[in-house]
């Protein structure tokens, strides 16, 4: 069995590093945050979808450990990078956190060691920024050092498709590079896909999420045109989905959330740039779903005013469900987040109730007490499932359901506003 660095301790790194143990292997998770290495060490898991039983069961054997020195890659056999790449507020590639890690990477490198690049981004990263980089080395990609791209495919808190069960797309530098990477990953998971280049693999991933990008912003247009036209957009999605061939069922939402929907489409647009193409689907897609919330924050307004006779500003509305998505924690580009600014621009006072999320400390906020009645308007922004909305429509004065939690009939019915 291989010794296998993984460089970011995160939502990716440490499933990842689960999967690898799982399978006898040698890992060690690197991090520079010290207190997520402490907590790991200590057999604690901050990441849902590994519990800390198992995270303990690994380290009691031998197969895992946690460290912030970069020195320890020296020992490994393959070096697996699962490190954000986030958008720069110019919504632009922001490549700083990944780059910064290869050069730490670079002076560490051994002959024959095999890096694997596992963080969503455009065409030509590996080979054209985290390859040269490397190189620095002293060492030649695809003759020094193999080199791939095998993009992560982590959808949070999911049970029937996870780290190891999903199949794992490679592409490398070389055919040998490709080799190596894939006699690593299928060691670990149950399905590889070989594809031809890194640039292949890098491609895959930004199609798969961009794909639901663009059908996720056909519904969120459909449902502010049902809105017009007063017709329950969830019925006609229902009804739609009774089609056994040729359509797939998409839910429009307050917006997108999570670490790729709201941020690969904009890194295939940036770089379709350089080759003088224009991605105007996309780039279409991104600015329907990024209105969502402003959208919503219009519906909740309209329901106040028709629904409660209430103007929005000096009113109490608790915002229930704030994490990306539902029965998870992350709250990651979570639209929740946006809409709680809108509200409070609009003189709203401001609460949130989620039992995954304790905190929002970006934007001073504690989770509160689920007590619909003391609230003039409650919006259901994220439905986890543990609560009991038969119950809160019945305690609520007003119920505003971005996510047809409360599977009431038509648009508006009685005090439930529906998007």
């Amino acid at each position: 069995m291989s010794t296998v660095a993984i460089v970011g301790a995160g939502y990716v790194g440490v499933p990842l590093a689960h999967v690898f143990a799982g399978a006898g292997h040698t890992v060690m998770l690197v991090d520079v945050q010290a207190d997520r290495i402490e907590q790991l060490n200590r057999g604690e898991s901050y990441i849902e979808d590994v519990p800390s039983a198992e995270l303990q069961k690994h380290l009691d054997a031998g197969l895992l450990s946690a460290t912030t020195d970069y020195d320890e890659l020296r020992s490994a056999d393959a070096i697996l990078v699962a490190l954000p790449t986030p958008l720069s507020e110019q919504r632009e590639p922001d490549l700083t956190i990944l780059l910064d890690a290869t050069k730490e990477i670079a002076p560490r490198l051994q002959q024959g060691q095999l890096v694997v690049l596992e963080s969503t981004t455009y065409p030509g990263t590996t080979r054209e920024r985290v390859g040269p980089l490397l190189e620095t080395s002293g060492l030649k990609a695809g003759e020094g050092f193999h080199l791939a791209f095998s993009p992560e495919r982590v959808d949070p808190g999911r049970e029937d498709w996870t780290t190891k069960t999903t199949p794992k797309v490679v592409g490398g530098l070389t055919p040998e590079c490709t080799r190596r990477a894939v006699e690593l990953y299928a060691s670990a998971v149950d399905e590889v896909i070989e594809v031809s280049s890194p640039e292949a693999a890098e491609l895959t991933k930004l199609l798969e999420n961009i794909f639901r990008s663009v059908n996720i912003a056909l519904v969120n247009e459909l449902a502010q045109l049902c809105d017009r036209m007063n017709l329950d957009t969830w019925e006609v999605v229902d009804a739609a989905a009774t089609k056994p061939f040729g359509f797939m069922r998409f839910e429009p939402g307050p917006g997108l959330g999570g670490h790729c929907l709201p941020v690969d489409p904009f890194y295939l647009s940036w770089k379709a740039r350089q080759f003088d193409f224009y991605t105007e689907f996309i780039e279409l897609a991104g600015k329907v779903n990024q209105n969502m919330p402003y959208f919503c924050r219009s519906l909740i307004s309209q329901a106040m005013n028709h629904g409660a006779q209430r103007s929005l500003s000096g009113s109490k509305v608790l915002v229930l469900g704030v994490a990306y998505k539902a029965d998870v924690s992350d709250t990651r580009e979570s639209p929740a987040l946006k809409l709680i600014e809108l509200l409070r621009k609009g003189g709203a006072e401001v609460a949130y109730h989620d039992p995954h999320v304790p905190k929002l400390p970006a934007l001073g906020l504690e989770s509160q007490p689920l007590e619909p009645g003391t609230y003039d308007c409650v919006t259901i922004v994220t439905a986890h499932s543990s609560v009991d909305y038969e119950q809160l429509v019945e305690d609520a004065k007003l119920v505003v359901d971005f996510r047809n939690a409360t599977g009431r009939t038509g648009r508006v019915d009685g005090k439930v506003w529906k998007l």
